[in-house]
């Protein structure tokens, strides 16, 4: 028997949360335009009445709270990754550094070998 999770279907009343949300967000966006000649604080908290609204919409959906539910998993897994000293970065650093350096100088022999090639022996044009 296979173990394969549930998939919920949306409610219309969710989809429609989810695009009241959407609304909320490009009003707060467009009022701050709109209210250009109004002092900078007027319009910065018509933005932030926007996005507070939208945020609070998606909150209330399914998928709203799934994407909450993503973003705790996404930091608890952040949490266990093992960052590198700043030695070892620096080491990484200096590799990849040095990596480049050669790759670049490989690239520009090659280019002129193949110049000098093209140019100067088969075609005999002298630059």
């Amino acid at each position: 028997m296979s173990n394969q999770p549930v998939q919920t279907v949306s409610t219309s009343a969710d989809k429609a949360k989810v695009v009241l949300a959407v609304c909320a967000a490009i009003a707060g966006v467009i009022g701050f335009y709109f209210l250009s000649d109004k002092p900078t604080i007027v319009r910065a908290g018509a933005l932030v009445a926007g996005l507070i609204a939208a945020i609070g919409l998606a909150w209330t959906s399914v998928s709203g709270q799934s994407f909450l539910n993503f973003a705790k998993e996404a930091i608890r897994e952040t949490k266990k990754v093992v960052w590198p000293t700043r030695k070892e970065a620096l080491q990484i650093t200096a590799i990849v550094f040095a990596f480049v350096l050669i790759m670049a100088i490989f690239l520009w022999g090659t280019d002129k070998l193949l110049e000098f090639l093209l140019y100067d022996l088969i075609l005999g044009w002298k630059q």
